[in-house]
C-alpha cells in the first residue's frame, strides 16, 4: 500500500500532469494498492503528512517545497519510507542524490525498491519557540530576501509555464543585490567558536550541495554526515559579488576572499538587524536570531 501525496500545482501544474499521465497509469498497470491525496492550498501538505501514522510507504509528488512542507507535518519520520518524484522548478535534493529527472524512471525506483537512504535534515528555531524543518537548505540575508520576493512575484507562476521561471529569480537576485545593505552578524558554532562578521551578504546553512535551481553553495555537503556546512558572503563590492556568483554553479567561489566555509552540528545566528530568513524556499519571516541545528539520518528515501 503506498500513500501519495500529490501537489497538482508544482511547477505551474506539472504535477497534476504528472499523476494523470504517468504516476497513475504506472500504479494501476501493476495493480498496486495506493490511496492519493492532493494538496489544494498551502499547508495541506503538512496536514496529510500529519495524519499518516504508523508504518507507511510514502510517494511525494512534487518540488523542494513540497517535500519542505511534508517534513513540518510528518511527526514519526521514523516510520515512514519516503520517495520522491521531483516535478518543481528547482529540484535541489533531486539533483545532489541522482533521483531520475524523468518521472517514469524516478517511480520505477520507488516501486522496485531501489536504495534507501538515511538523509540527515535541519532543525531552524526561533526565539519564540516556532521550529522548521528543512530538507536541502536554510539561510539568512539576501537568498532569502530574492526567495521571498520570488514568492510574491505573479510573474514567476506565468514563466514557469514556459519554462523560464528561474529569470524571475536573476532579476530579483540583481534588484537585491543592488539594494543590499550592511548588517553585522555573530556566529556561534557548536557552542564554542564564535566567528563575528562586520557587514554580512548572506549565510546559507546547507545538508546538500545544491540550492537555487543548481548553485553549488557548498560542494562538500554530505547529507548523510550530521554536519551542516556553511557559506558564509560577507557584503563584497558589488561587481565583485556579481564576478563570483557564476562559479557557485561548479562550487568555485571559495575563491573569492570574503566568502567563507564552516561546519558544525549547531549554529546560533545573531544579527544587528532582522535578515529574511528562508528553509528550502520558504520564508517564515525576518529575524535576528535563531538556532540551527542538523538532525542526523532522521528522513528515510527511497532512491
Amino acid at each position: 500500500m503506498y500513500d501519495i501525496i500529490v501537489n497538482p500545482s508544482s511547477q505551474s501544474g506539472r504535477g497534476k500532469k504528472l499523476w494523470e499521465q504517468t504516476v497513475k497509469p504506472a500504479l494501476d498497470g501493476r495493480g498496486l494498492s495506493y490511496r492519493v491525496h492532493f494538496s489544494r492550498q498551502a499547508g495541506d501538505v503538512s496536514r496529510l503528512a500529519r495524519d499518516l501514522t504508523g508504518k507507511r510507504n510514502v510517494i511525494l509528488l512534487g518540488g523542494d517545497g513540497t517535500l519542505n512542507e511534508f517534513l513540518q507535518g510528518a511527526e514519526h519520520l521514523e516510520d515512514l519510507s519516503v520517495g520522491y518524484i521531483p516535478a518543481g522548478s528547482s529540484n535541489d535534493l533531486a539533483r545532489d542524490i541522482h533521483i531520475s529527472k524523468n518521472p517514469a524512471k524516478a517511480l520505477e525506483r520507488i516501486l522496485s525498491g531501489g536504495r534507501t537512504l538515511s538523509l540527515d535534515i535541519g532543525e531552524i528555531t526561533f526565539p519564540d519557540g516556532n521550529r522548521r524543518r528543512f530538507a536541502v537548505s536554510c539561510g539568512a540575508g539576501f537568498d532569502a530576501a530574492v526567495c521571498e520576493e520570488s514568492n510574491r512575484s505573479g510573474l514567476k507562476k506565468k514563466l514557469n509555464r514556459i519554462g523560464l521561471g528561474k529569470l524571475v529569480y536573476l532579476g530579483i537576485a540583481l534588484k537585491q543585490l543592488l539594494g543590499a545593505g550592511t548588517v553585522s552578524c555573530r556566529l556561534t558554532l557548536d557552542g564554542h567558536e564564535t566567528v563575528k562578521i562586520p557587514n554580512i551578504l548572506f549565510l546559507a546553512a546547507m545538508i546538500h550541495r545544491y540550492e537555487g535551481g543548481g548553485f553549488q553553495f557548498c560542494p562538500r555537503a554530505d547529507c548523510s554526515d550530521g554536519l551542516l556546512d556553511l557559506c558564509l558572503v560577507e557584503n563584497l563590492p558589488k561587481w565583485l559579488i556579481l564576478a563570483a556568483l557564476p562559479t557557485a554553479y561548479f562550487g568555485k567561489h571559495y575563491l573569492f576572499h570574503g566568502i567563507r566555509a564552516y561546519r558544525a552540528r549547531k549554529l546560533h545566528i545573531m544579527t544587528s538587524s532582522p535578515l529574511w530568513v528562508h528553509t528550502d524556499g520558504e520564508v517564515p519571516g525576518a529575524f535576528r536570531e535563531c538556532t540551527v541545528e542538523c538532525l542526523q539520518g532522521k528522513l528515510r528515501m527511497i532512491v
